[in-house]
C-alpha cells in the first residue's frame, strides 16, 4: 500500500483504507476520479444536498479541473477531519472522549442558542448509532465527514434550523434568531427575501385570487361561473391587464406587514420571556406570540386589506388608483369602512396559525423519526410538502371567517357582475351597499 503524503505527514494505514473505500464508493464509473455528479449521487444517499457537493469540490479541487483524484479527495478529508476533531474536543468538556446531552446544551448556550434537554436529545439521537445516548469520535466524524462545516457556529446554525425552529408559515409563527444573527443582518435579509418571494408568488396567482374574491362576494349570483368563464369575463370587461387588478396594493402591503409583525413579535416575546434573558420560547409560547403579532400587524395595515378587496372588485373606470379609491371610500362611507370585516379577520388568525403550526410540526417530526435516521435535515422538498399540507389545513379551517371578512369588506361598493352568456360580455353592475 502506497505511502500517501498530506501536509507533510503520511496517512496511517487505517485512514488510507477508509479513504480508499469511500473513494471507490463515490467513483461510480471506476475511472479513478470523482466528478460533481458522482459526488452528488453519493451525498444524496447520506441525506445531504447538492450544495455540499459543490462546496467540497470547490475546496478540494486543487488543479481546478472539476474532478477529484484520490490525492485531492484524501487531502480534503484529512483537513476536514482535523477541523472536526477540534470541534469534537470543544464539545467534550470533561475530556472523557464522549459527548453527552448536557455538553451539547452547554455548548449551544455559549453560542447564544438556547435549547431544552429534549431538543438537545433529538440532536444527539441523530448522530447516536449505537444507542448509548453519547457520541464518540467515530460517530461524530462519520456524521459530519461530508458536511463541509468549518466551525461550531456553522454546526449550531445547522442544528438550530433542522431540528427545532423550522416552521412552515414563518410569517404566522416567526423564527427564533440569536443575537449574533440579528447583528449580522440575517433577520432583515430573510424579511427582504420573503417579501420579494411573496411579491413574485402573489403576482403569479393574482388572476386566480381576483376570481376567488369575486366568487366569495357574489355567492348565489355567481352560479354558472367557473374558472374559465370567470377569467374570460374579466378579460372581456377590462382587457388582459384587468386580471391583475388589486395586485399592486396586495404586493405593497407585504413589506410593512412583515416588518410590523416581526417587531411586534420581538416585543411580545420579551414580555412572555420576562427575566429569562437569552432564552427562546417554547412552541406554545411562540404560537401565542405569533398570533398576537399577526393581530397587531393586521390592525395597523387592515385599511390596505379593504382597499385591496375594493380595487380587486372594481370595474373599468371606477377608480383612478389606490388614492382615489381611498378618497371615495372616506367621502361616501367614512373611516369605519376601512375596518369592515376586521373582527372575523382577526378571529381567523388563531385557527390558521394553530393548525398550520401543529400539522407542520407533526408531519416534520414523523418524517424525521421514520426516514432520517442518519440525517437531521429532512430536505427542502419534505419541508415544502409539510408546509403545503399544513398551510392547506389552516386555510380550510379559517376559510369561513375569510369568506365573511371579504363580504364585509365589499359592502357599500358597486360591484361588477360578469355575464357568462356568449351573447353578452358587458355584464351588469349591482349595489352591494347594506340596506
Amino acid at each position: 500500500m502506497r505511502d500517501l503524503m498530506i501536509y507533510g505527514t503520511s496517512l496511517d494505514p487505517d485512514q488510507e483504507r477508509r479513504y480508499a473505500e469511500l473513494f471507490q464508493q463515490l467513483d461510480l464509473n471506476k475511472d479513478g476520479r470523482v466528478d460533481i455528479s458522482e459526488l452528488r449521487t453519493g451525498l444524496a444517499a447520506c441525506g445531504l444536498h447538492r450544495r455540499e457537493a459543490e462546496e467540497i469540490v470547490l475546496e478540494s479541487d486543487i488543479n481546478h479541473d472539476g474532478l477529484l483524484d484520490f490525492d485531492e479527495f484524501s487531502q480534503y478529508l484529512r483537513a476536514h477531519e482535523k477541523r472536526l476533531r477540534i470541534m469534537f474536543h470543544s464539545l467534550d468538556h470533561n475530556n472523557d472522549g464522549q459527548i453527552d446531552v448536557g455538553e451539547i446544551q452547554h455548548s449551544l448556550h455559549k453560542l447564544g442558542v438556547e435549547v431544552t434537554m429534549e431538543q438537545a436529545s433529538r440532536i444527539l439521537q441523530s448522530m447516536d448509532r449505537d444507542g448509548t445516548m453519547t457520541i464518540d469520535w467515530n460517530e461524530w466524524r462519520d456524521h459530519f465527514l461530508f458536511n463541509p462545516f468549518h466551525n461550531m457556529q456553522e454546526i449550531a446554525h445547522y442544528w438550530k434550523h433542522s431540528h427545532m425552529f423550522d416552521i412552515g408559515e414563518q410569517l404566522t409563527v416567526p423564527d427564533e434568531f440569536s443575537e449574533q444573527e440579528r447583528k449580522s443582518g440575517l433577520v432583515w435579509r430573510q424579511l427582504v427575501a420573503g417579501a420579494m418571494a411573496g411579491a413574485v408568488s402573489r403576482t403569479g396567482t393574482a388572476p386566480l385570487d381576483r376570481l376567488k374574491v369575486f366568487l366569495q362576494v357574489h355567492g348565489a349570483t355567481s352560479r354558472g361561473i367557473n374558472l374559465w368563464t370567470g377569467l374570460r369575463g374579466m378579460v372581456h370587461e377590462g382587457g388582459v391587464f384587468s386580471l391583475w387588478r388589486g395586485n399592486g396594493i396586495n404586493v405593497l402591503k407585504i413589506a410593512p406587514e412583515s416588518a410590523i409583525k416581526f417587531m411586534a413579535y420581538e416585543q411580545i416575546k420579551w414580555l412572555i420571556r420576562g427575566s429569562k434573558e437569552g432564552g427562546n420560547l417554547r412552541v406554545q409560547e411562540r404560537f401565542i406570540a405569533g398570533s398576537l403579532a399577526g393581530a397587531t400587524a393586521q390592525t395597523i395595515i387592515y385599511p390596505m386589506e379593504v382597499l385591496k378587496t375594493r380595487l380587486t372588485l372594481r370595474k373599468t373606470g371606477q377608480y383612478s388608483g389606490m388614492a382615489d379609491c381611498a378618497r371615495q371610500i372616506l367621502k361616501t362611507e367614512g373611516v369605519k369602512a376601512f375596518y369592515r370585516g376586521y373582527l372575523p379577520n382577526t378571529m381567523g388568525i388563531i385557527p390558521y396559525a394553530g393548525i398550520d403550526l401543529a400539522v407542520y410540526e407533526t408531519l416534520k417530526n414523523a418524517w424525521l423519526q421514520r426516514y432520517c435516521v442518519e440525517s437531521a435535515d429532512p430536505g427542502v422538498l419534505v419541508l415544502l410538502g409539510c408546509g403545503t399540507i399544513s398551510s392547506t389545513c389552516g386555510q380550510l379551517a379559517s376559510y369561513p371567517l375569510a369568506l365573511i371578512r371579504t363580504r364585509m369588506q365589499a359592502q357599500g361598493d358597486k360591484i361588477y357582475i360578469y355575464n357568462t352568456s356568449r351573447k353578452h360580455s358587458q355584464g351588469s353592475t349591482v349595489s352591494n351597499r347594506p340596506r
